[in-house]
């Protein structure tokens, strides 16, 4: 691996720093952020490493840097992790058709993280991270924030824009 690729950040990045704002703790270990994405101890060390060194952690990699995590969302999500929807499967409710936005906007399309247990069915979007649909089912507040994410990366302009005034409004 490439020095310089170590510090890049990865999809999972967004994922583990919105489960850090979630619980809300600064005291968390990685050993619950690892049983609670369902991720190795190893990815979430990577991954909080990748995202002090971007300054989206900061006091020792205990607190997000929310307002700059917002930014990002803002202006660089959609494209570093873009998304298109993609065929009808079983899945989990995401983007507009999660809380919040879903009693927002009405839609006949739904999008779906592709999960086998999933309730509902509808176009599929791929997750920031392939453990997204098992890890929201025990954290709704985890699930609004990585639905009003993937509005920004494949909401059309309206949903796009509520989901980052909501954003801003959680996170900032």
């Amino acid at each position: 691996m490439k020095k310089n690729s170590l510090h890049q950040m990865k999809p999972q990045d967004i994922v583990v720093l919105a489960k850090l704002i979630s619980l809300n703790d600064p005291s968390y270990t990685q050993i619950e952020l690892a049983l609670s994405l369902e991720m190795s101890q190893s990815e979430i060390s990577s991954s909080l490493s990748r995202s002090t060194y971007a300054g989206l952690l900061v006091n020792n990699g205990k607190e997000v840097n929310r307002k700059l995590f917002f930014d990002f969302i803002k202006y660089g999500l959609a494209v570093s992790f873009p998304q298109h929807p993609g065929a009808i499967v079983r899945g989990t409710v995401t983007a507009h058709s999660a809380p919040p936005l879903d009693k927002k906007f009405l839609s006949d399309e739904k999008y779906v993280w592709p999960y086998a247990k999933g309730k509902d069915r509808g176009q599929s979007i791929i997750p920031l991270y392939p453990t997204v649909p098992k890890a929201v089912h025990l954290d709704s507040y985890l699930h609004e924030l990585l639905a009003l994410f993937d509005a920004v990366r494949v909401g059309r302009a309206r949903e796009k824009n509520k989901a980052l005034e909501i954003l801003e409004q959680k996170l900032c």
